[in-house]
């Protein structure tokens, strides 16, 4: 057994461990990302033990040094990253003592690894939490520009798959700007509230050295310490959080492509996607698939898979640390990585694609789209609106059979099934008139869509303003 081995091993044991184990136990090969965060808490931890007295100002400089140097071996693909180190607290400690000797043992003093590996992943988190933001608002930007270039598309909207009522298709596409908005909101919650530093709790119990918890909380950009050192190096909240933050947001880009999906297909021809979004096929020479849209509705299982996956490694585990929080990462970076593709992917697969104006005018033309507006004439006419929908719904089965438009009736036709029915009834069935009555608060008359956009717009300039400050 090698010296470093044998101090990562400790003097309890007789026998090196199995390699086998050690591969089996290793976290090395997949948390090398959160390198950068664990020498910055490595270096704060040093200057803090040096600021209580607990090790001097030169053997705290030198850590530093030694520190630094692993940073730009990291970053220049020199360092060697090997199993036998377990994970990367223990391969960058073994390094940096390697380059300045003695003094890089007292590093580790007040602290275990139970909380330094809590500590460097939390930062990691916020850091990567701030990407995440920056892609939605990205994304979201994009559906205000599509919004506000498709102001006067006229479209179906559904309920079931069927066709309900007639709206813009800046507010079909606004309705997913409101759902990243509450994803950017959640996630900007879990980056509150995992404000609180955990370096210092040691293995659980917190430590008999003179430590400044409060220094390194703030040096590190936390808002304080943490309240309790059990919970401390045993909480993993703040990934679970995330995973669910993640598959929330990646439910609603996969409803966003449910709907490209549908809406490109032949039979609805509401868009067209850009070439570089598509595939064809092996064997069809005239498809266009919208294989990345699929990609990405497939790929929501395993964000949902990630989710539950970090749920049960946490179910049952007793106070404090025990090496099953080890596999909290994995699927946590998994997440990081699916979600922040996907978002870059989704912004241009949005921003190039196009609207077919008269196909979807055409669609809720044909689809009795302005029954329901037919049903509040004839309310508004002294009918109450439950005869007034069997009414309608008995013109709507004539009209089928007859191969004709509500708008299509003649007067006679009209009137056999009211004699409240007037000269007036096309104009306030026409689609801009059903579209135009739509002015309560949130929906789709055009001057309330015009509404979510100027908010929209608000919404987005106050975070560039808030990003620059």
């Amino acid at each position: 057994m090698s010296s470093q081995e044998s101090k990562s091993r400790s003097g309890r044991f007789d026998l090196p461990a199995n390699e086998l184990v050690e591969k089996f136990n290793a976290t090395i090969p997949f948390e090398q990302r959160v390198c950068p965060f664990d020498i910055k808490d490595s270096q704060t931890h040093a200057a803090m033990l040096a600021r209580q007295g607990i090790i001097s100002e030169a053997d705290a400089q030198a850590i530093c040094r030694g520190l630094d140097q692993v940073a730009e071996e990291i970053r220049s693909g020199k360092f060697v990253f090997t199993v036998k180190d377990e994970d990367i607290h223990m391969a960058i400690e073994k390094r940096m003592t390697e380059i300045v000797g003695p003094a890089g043992g007292r590093l580790h003093t007040g602290r275990s690894r139970n909380d330094q590996t809590t500590t460097s992943t939390k930062m990691y988190l916020r850091h990567v939490i701030r990407e995440v933001q920056a892609a939605i608002r990205g994304l979201q930007a994009e559906c205000v520009a599509v919004a506000r270039a498709n102001a006067d598309v006229i479209m179906p909207g559904f309920t079931h798959m069927q066709t309900g009522q007639p709206i813009l298709f800046a507010h079909w596409m606004m309705a997913f700007f409101w759902m990243l908005d509450r994803d950017f909101t959640r996630f900007g919650d879990l980056y509150k509230r995992m404000g609180r530093c955990p370096l210092g709790s040691a293995a659980l119990a917190g430590t008999d050295f003179p430590i400044d918890r409060d220094f390194t909380a703030k040096a590190l950009g936390f808002d304080g310490p943490t309240e309790n050192s059990i919970d401390s190096v045993s909480d993993r909240d703040h990934m679970v959080e995330f995973n669910a933050a993640a598959a929330m947001c990646y439910m609603h880009l996969s409803r966003l492509c449910e709907e490209l999906v549908t809406f490109s297909s032949q039979e609805f021809k509401f868009i067209e996607l850009s070439d570089d979004f598509c595939t064809g096929s092996s064997i069809m020479p005239q498809k266009k698939n919208p294989d990345i849209a699929e990609k990405i509705r497939g790929k929501t299982g395993r964000m949902y898979g990630n989710l539950m996956a970090m749920l049960t490694i946490m179910k049952g585990i007793p106070l404090a640390y025990n090496t099953d929080l080890s596999e909290d990462k994995e699927q946590v970076f998994d997440s990081i990585d699916t979600l922040l593709d996907s978002l870059a992917i989704v912004t241009p697969m949005i921003a190039k694609m196009k609207v077919n104006a008269e196909r979807t005018r055409r669609a809720a033309d044909m689809g009795y789209a302005n029954a329901t507006d037919l049903a509040d004439y004839l309310a508004k006419k002294g009918i109450p609106f439950r005869e007034a929908h069997h009414i309608v719904g008995s013109m709507v089965n004539y009209a089928i059979k007859h191969n004709k438009r509500l708008d299509d009736f003649t007067m006679d036709e009209y009137r056999q099934f009211s004699d409240k029915i007037e000269e007036d009834i096309r104009e306030e069935i026409s689609l801009e008139t059903c579209v135009k009555a739509r002015r309560s608060f949130g929906g789709t008359a055009p001057e309330r869509v015009r509404e979510q956009l100027e908010h929209a717009d608000k919404v987005l300039s106050e975070e560039a303003k808030a990003l620059q400050a």
